[in-house]
């Protein structure tokens, strides 16, 4: 049943909302990880005040080596010196498979042990079955690695991806070492009905957007960990800082912001990390517009209309890349 709009969470105004931004995996011409504009990009990102989250989706992860996604946790450990960060535990099956809880637990592992915090990619085995079947799962997990946070991820981004039923949502809300979830329907409804769910039966729950169409479900309640955020992470806490002040000009650069995620992310959204890299790279935050060799493309064009973005963002001129303020 659709929520009717007296049915709707209210609106939160004046809250600090609190910011997550998955790391775009840079690539050099020769095809090898560009360490150095990632180091930097990791930087850029705590400085402006988001918690960097790497081994996402938009850094891979999937398509990561295990030795690629060590790398990854070790380079981040220190940049960061100690700061806080999200990693991603990726664990490949396929359809049929059953749920494999020590491989879960071995790559929380790796992330807990350099100071991180694991959210839990989806697999086929751990989401197959009903509420009965997948909230036991997480329940082990938590029962094992202690605090985590979950992933609902839409299939148009991963094939192994899964929307929960808000029955199972329900259940994870229950299990105290799960201490929030990032969701990724690209729908609005779904999250309405679970942010309304969490400020009844656990207020503390951190619920994520990761709706990159829809990035002003903030105003409802939810925070983020976005791939979008990645193009311009210093100009997502500048609106944030505008919620949380009042100040009107949230809406315009938030509707500024949005117009580069619905062209970003337009089907197949999972070829929103090239998009990524070419808008990195017309900042001249990365060195080349390259992304791994097994992931979705765009089309160089669309070079063209990602720069005006850029431009209505305020981050060119006409001669090119000036660079953003930072913070």
């Amino acid at each position: 049943m659709s929520l009717g709009f007296s049915a709707l969470p209210p609106i939160k105004p004046n809250r600090t909302i609190r910011g997550a931004s998955a790391i775009l995996l840079p690539f050099l011409y020769d095809g090898e990880i560009d360490w150095k504009s990632f180091d930097a990009h990791l930087e850029r990102t705590a400085a402006a005040g988001l918690t960097p989250a790497v081994n996402m989706d938009t850094g891979y992860v999937n398509l990561l080596t295990p030795e690629q996604q060590i790398d990854v946790l070790d380079r981040t450990v220190g940049v960061l010196g100690g700061g806080p960060f999200i990693a991603g535990t990726f664990v490949p099956d396929a359809s049929g498979m059953a749920f494999n809880l020590d491989a879960y637990a071995a790559a929380a592992e790796q992330i807990t042990s350099r100071g991180g915090e694991t959210i839990l990619f989806q697999s086929f085995g751990l989401t197959h079955g009903g509420p009965a079947e997948i909230v036991p799962r997480y329940e082990a997990i938590g029962e094992r690695i202690g605090d985590f946070l979950a992933f609902e991820l839409t299939s148009d981004l991963a094939k192994f991806g899964k929307v929960y039923s808000l029955e199972t949502f329900k259940g994870l809300l229950a299990i105290k070492a799960c201490v929030g979830a990032k969701h990724s329907s690209f729908r609005r409804e779904p999250e309405w009905e679970r942010l309304k769910l969490r400020d009844e039966l656990r207020p503390d729950f951190r619920l994520m957007t990761g709706n990159d169409f829809a990035i002003d479900m903030v105003m409802w309640g939810s925070d983020y960990l976005l791939g979008l955020s990645t193009f311009a992470p210093e100009l997502f806490a500048r609106r944030d800082r505008k919620w949380a002040a009042g100040e009107p000009g949230f809406f315009e650069l938030n509707d500024e912001l949005q117009y580069l995620g619905r062209y970003a992310f337009r089907s197949p959204s999972a070829a929103y990390k090239h998009s990524a890299a070419q808008f990195l790279h017309l900042r001249g935050w990365i060195e080349s517009d390259l992304t791994h060799p097994d992931s979705r493309q765009r089309r160089p064009e669309d070079a063209a209309v990602l720069r005006e973005c850029a431009a209505r963002l305020g981050v060119l001129n006409e001669a090119g890349c000036v660079g953003c303020e930072e913070g």
